[in-house]
């Protein structure tokens, strides 16, 4: 199966709203939410194709507190039909790469504490867990991760 790497558009707004609300359910960020996303200057946003089909995507941002900055990876999505096929690996490591290039030596992101495969993957990629978040979805814990790129 090839994988192609591209950005994304705001043009492909109401494909990404669908894959996010097929990935996260109640939890899926709004149209309005994903607008702010993919025009924000400071985000990464890509998208992973298929044969031409967008079978995932993730976004990132770059933050910067008390004069630190660092990658926050904000959400990662793939479709159902493509799971299990190292599309969400890919994605992952091509936006570190990304933030590598920018001088950017850690990334961040949550995970409901519950979603296995998740984190599974990220410990894979070397994602260490350094807190917990407590109800951060709803009435369900999260965990909080980084990873130091290096």
């Amino acid at each position: 199966m090839d994988i192609k790497i591209t950005d994304v558009s705001i043009k492909l707004l109401d494909k990404l709203c669908e894959i996010e609300k097929q990935c996260f359910k109640q939890e899926a960020f709004t149209k309005q939410q994903l607008t702010y996303l993919l025009t924000d200057y400071n985000v990464i946003r890509l998208a992973a194709l298929v044969n031409g089909e967008i079978a995932g995507f993730a976004i990132a941002r770059v933050d910067i507190r008390r004069n630190d900055q660092f990658g926050h990876i904000v959400t990662v999505d793939v479709t159902p039909a493509y799971r299990r096929k190292g599309i969400a690996q890919k994605l992952l490591r091509e936006i570190e790469t990304i933030l590598r290039e920018s001088g950017i030596i850690e990334c961040r992101l949550e995970v409901r504490e519950n979603n296995i495969a998740a984190l599974n993957l990220y410990q894979k990629l070397g994602y260490k867990k350094v807190g917990k978040l407590e109800k951060y979805y709803g009435t369900a814990h999260g965990l909080y991760l980084t990873k130091t790129l290096q």
